[in-house]
């Protein structure tokens, strides 16, 4: 019989942590003919990780050194990545310059951490290699005038998954990582993704934003207005991420976009619309229905249907509209949570064939 106590998720390494281990090692190869195996690193807050190599080499004036990524039990689409680091030795005064290997992204636009025309390798991981690099330079006294190129094989394809296109990185992922450890099943990496989304379409000058639940509600927003890409912010279910941050770095316009459920939950004041993480109220949506002069079998369903769904199907079968009326509570939810911030806001319910079911329009 398997224990009903819950196993402790165990944390893994940043793609950073990895370049930083391998550049290590790489730079310690250069100065001494020998890769150190397993290498040692500081994570930025102090504490100490080793990594072991899953590859070398070494001629000349460069070295390379690689490490598996292991992101634990996170679901993190670099798990198991080769992350690998070459090192080249640079004339005396040349500094510290990165460059992008293959699978590692170019930054494109403003507003990134990373200025348009530099590799898509942090601040963190950049100051966690430049310490690194310093420790061999410490113990050997040798100058660290370094070329630094980062790769992650499969990078370009694994990057398709993520949001580096839109954000306008391009040709591959991004090194991240701001204390090293991966902490497993966080939220917060792609809330972080949407707040450097804002930040990406204020640096571009845009006016028009869009944050929906997933792909279907996000194309019919594509065919009804011709956005730039980085218009479109991957919110997902976190509605509350995304609102919280134009809140305090507001945008003109912001279109809202997504299903009759997650949406249902969303003019409840739900600000995560995962399904375990906030339920449909049918009582809500029976409000709804007796405003809308619904018949009573169908105010009935409301309080014993099983889903969302369900209930929409019936009342469009008796030709009542309770997805414009939703889309309305719907954006005075958001405009709560916007308060005053100077936004104007519209809100589309879209089916799982991306019709438009519902919508407010813009407010005046």
């Amino acid at each position: 019989m398997k224990s009903s106590v819950p196993t402790e998720l165990r944390r893994g390494w940043t793609t950073g942590a990895c370049a930083t281990a391998a550049t290590k090692a790489a730079f310690a190869a250069l100065v001494t003919g020998d890769f150190p195996d397993p290498v040692t690193i500081t994570l930025p807050k102090g504490a100490k990780t080793d990594f072991a190599l899953a590859g070398h080499s070494l001629s000349g004036n460069r070295a390379t050194a690689s490490i598996i990524k292991d992101a634990g039990d996170d679901p993190d689409v670099t798990h198991g990545a080769l992350v690998s680091s070459t090192v080249r030795k640079l004339p005396t005064g040349s500094g510290l310059i990165f460059k992008a290997g293959p699978g590692v992204g170019m930054v494109t636009r403003p507003g990134l951490p990373i200025p348009p025309g530099e590799p898509a390798i942090n601040p963190v991981p950049r100051q966690m290699i430049g310490a690194a690099v310093e420790e061999i330079c410490a113990e050997t006294g040798v100058a660290g005038d370094l070329e630094i190129e980062i790769s992650i094989e499969g990078g370009a394809e694994l990057a398709l998954k993520t949001m580096n296109p839109r954000l306008g990185i391009i040709g591959g992922l991004s090194v991240l990582g701001t204390t090293g450890i991966v902490r497993p099943f966080s939220c917060a990496a792609w809330i972080a993704s949407i707040h450097r989304g804002i930040d990406v379409a204020r640096a571009s000058g845009l006016t028009h934003v869009v944050g929906a639940t997933g792909s279907t509600s996000e194309d019919a927003v594509r065919e009804r207005y011709q956005l730039d890409e980085a218009a479109f912010l991957d919110m997902g279910d976190f509605a509350g991420g995304l609102l919280k941050y134009l809140r305090a770095h507001p945008l003109p316009r912001l279109t809202m976009a997504g299903g009759f459920a997650k949406f249902t939950k969303l003019a409840q004041g739900a600000l995560d619309l995962h399904s375990a993480r906030s339920q449909v109220d049918f009582a809500f949506l029976g409000t709804l229905l007796e405003k809308a002069d619904a018949p009573a079998d169908l105010i009935d369903l409301a309080h014993s249907a099983n889903t969302a769904k369900e209930i929409l199907d019936e009342a469009e079968g008796q030709g009542i509209d309770l997805s414009t009326p939703l889309a309305f509570k719907a954006r005075e939810a958001v405009r709560n949570i916007l308060r005053d911030a100077d936004i104007k806001v519209e809100v589309l319910i879209v089916d799982r064939k991306g019709k438009v079911l519902g919508e407010t329009g813009f407010e005046s």
